[in-house]
């Protein structure tokens, strides 16, 4: 082997193990399937949820079989809690947990929307929550009890579809809870929409909640929802057994694939990333030596940024400081919602209090830059040291993030 080759070779051996290395140290992705299994502490597992109510409840029981299945082997009496993003029983097991649950027993379903026959049964329809204007699919949820704190509204918010009740039989249907788009902090929920109901069903009740994600650990370990979660708790008898479905669940408590079990040991796993690193080298260097050269055809250039550029010094050269510092602030203000999840459609004391603390930035800083967008904000037009001094001011303040 010539001298050459040998350099390839230990040049491809190297960046293997930087690969191998950095990819090993790097900190772990978040997981954020919605698994709604009990066993999981993933943001949207329930893990938490299963722990909390084992300190509070007396009996609670997984049950990891088919409600039909389960219901016409074991004579129980309780409550029957199902939650997960979609939950379609069959018609015979709907029938059962119905006669179920007028035997004075209570069935909780939780779930993004319901089967028809489930509510036809007790005359709901339902509709999905209009998304215009909420751009950040931000929404918050209310419990509307009066034992509990009615005052305090809770937040979600991670992108999802939201479902609401938008008919019920209102002479046999009591109103939990209600659901709206986020509209910032310190507001009241206006127009609200019903996301959880309950009604009595021969002995027993019924109640559904389109809302599953207050199960989540995501949800609950975002203080104070967990008021949120522990009132809704608060329509169970914990004296009595709790059955919680972990069969109409999203993540599975097993997994059979071979290459799951594989994958899961990360030694094993890197292994195997070594073995197919070394087969596509091989395939390279035994390719290279069968194949005709292959021609160089070079890719069209990307002109964007020398565009952004020009367009830039064009502005900048014809005195329209105030325009191009009108643009500087609208990035600057993505930058703070995109980055520090804060919404900027009210500037006040609160506001610039929570974006120094999320930023490492001073509040007078922050204060002094914001002041200073509200100063030129107001002038019809700016001179070269503005905005330069503008820049400079979110240069800085975007350093310390």
């Amino acid at each position: 082997m010539s001298k050459k080759g040998k350099i390839y070779i230990t040049l491809t051996v190297l960046t293997i193990l930087a690969i191998v290395a950095l990819e090993m140290t790097k900190p772990k992705a978040v997981n954020w399937f919605p698994s709604y299994a009990l066993h999981h502490k993933i943001p949207f597992g329930s893990y938490v949820f299963n722990e909390q109510l084992q300190r509070v409840s007396d009996t609670v029981i997984s049950v990891d079989r088919p409600p039909f299945e389960y219901l016409k082997s074991n004579t129980i009496s309780g409550t029957y809690l199902f939650y997960n993003d979609g939950i379609a029983f069959g018609k015979q097991e709907l029938n059962n947990l119905l006669d179920w649950v007028s035997k004075g027993n209570t069935l909780i379903v939780s779930a993004v929307d319901f089967e028809k026959k489930l509510l036809d049964t007790l005359h709901l329809k339902t509709k999905s929550v209009n998304i215009m204007g909420n751009f950040n699919n931000e929404y918050q949820v209310k419990l509307v009890n009066p034992l509990l704190d009615t005052e305090s509204t809770f937040k979600f918010d991670r992108s999802t579809t939201f479902f609401h009740f938008n008919k019920i039989d209102t002479t046999n249907t009591t109103v939990v809870g209600f659901i709206d788009k986020y509209r910032g902090e310190n507001t009241s929920i206006k127009d609200s929409l019903i996301n959880i109901i309950k009604q009595p069903f021969g002995g027993g009740e019924i109640i559904l909640n389109t809302f599953p994600q207050a199960f989540t650990n995501y949800f609950i370990l975002n203080s104070p929802n967990q008021n949120y979660t522990a009132g809704l708790m608060s329509y169970i008898n914990t004296n009595q057994p709790i059955y919680i479905d972990n069969y109409y669940k999203t993540g599975k408590k097993f997994y059979t694939s071979p290459m799951y079990l594989f994958l899961s040991t990360k030694s094993l796993k890197w292994a195997y990333y070594i073995m197919l690193i070394g087969v596509l080298i091989y395939i390279i260097f035994e390719g290279k030596r069968k194949q005709r050269a292959i021609p160089i055809v070079k890719p069209l250039k990307n002109q964007t940024v020398d565009f952004t550029r020009t367009i830039a010094n064009m502005y900048y050269e014809n005195g329209k400081h105030k325009d191009i510092a009108q643009h500087k602030t609208q990035h600057f203000l993505e930058f703070i919602r995109n980055t520090m999840h804060l919404s900027t459609s009210e500037i006040n004391d609160s506001f610039i209090k929570n974006l120094a603390a999320r930023s490492n930035n001073s509040i007078e800083d922050t204060h002094t830059l914001f002041k200073l967008i509200t100063s030129l904000n107001q002038k019809s037009s700016i001179n070269n040291t503005e905005l330069e001094r503008l820049n400079t001011l979110i240069e800085q303040f975007k350093s310390n993030n």
